[in-house]
């Protein structure tokens, strides 16, 4: 019988800043947890969420990591981790506990809670009406998908410099030199630069 055949169980990792891993197979034993695979980091104090097939989920904190090398071909690099069973005071403890890292306009994260916040966005609207346009010339200029989305991105990070308490004229002045250098776009990327003071 395959390692493989016996990781019947799925579980995600949960680290303590708020990232979470896609799901994976595993094997999840009372006090043991065996991952035959090393796609991701695992440390102790992490959480181990497993998905049971009744709807359920247990949460287990990571003792140990317990992480082996890879031995021959048969036996790749896997987890062997000392978990302790988390009731369910401790979980929402521990979940309350992750850091969530967000940027942009109007992010929030609600964990079983209502949101009662005001939120003030100071974009300048200039600012904004450029952003706007350098995306719209982007679509209009842009035949391949994968450029635009590659464009869009670095849009996307301007945009986040302008969000920033501190925005980097450095790090502006760099992002808008990797833009496409067609049509107007270059011309709105000044313009964006002229923006920022310092």
């Amino acid at each position: 019988m395959s390692f493989a055949s016996m990781m019947k169980d799925k579980i995600k990792v949960l680290k303590s800043d708020g990232q979470e891993s896609v799901e994976l197979s595993a094997s999840v034993q009372s006090k043991g947890i065996y991952l035959m695979s090393a796609s991701v980091l695992i440390e102790p104090n992490d959480l181990i969420q497993r998905k049971m097939s009744n709807g359920g989920t247990e949460t287990f904190q990571v003792l140990d990591p317990g992480f082996h090398e890879a031995m021959g071909r048969n036996m790749p690099a896997h987890y062997q981790m000392k978990v302790k069973k988390l009731g369910l005071p401790e979980t929402e403890k521990a979940i309350q506990s992750i850091t969530y890292n967000l940027n942009g306009n109007n992010t929030r994260v609600n964990n079983d809670s209502t949101d009662n916040s005001t939120n003030i966005v100071n974009i300048n609207n200039d600012v904004a009406e450029h952003i706007a346009m350098l995306r719209d010339e982007i679509k209009r200029l842009i035949d391949s998908t994968e450029k635009q989305n590659e464009a869009y991105e670095i849009v996307d990070a301007i945009e986040g410099q302008f969000d920033s308490a501190k925005p980097s004229k450095t790090v502006l002045n760099t992002l808008i030199n990797a833009l496409p250098s067609a049509g107007s776009i270059a011309s709105i990327g000044s313009f964006l630069l002229t923006c920022i003071g310092g």
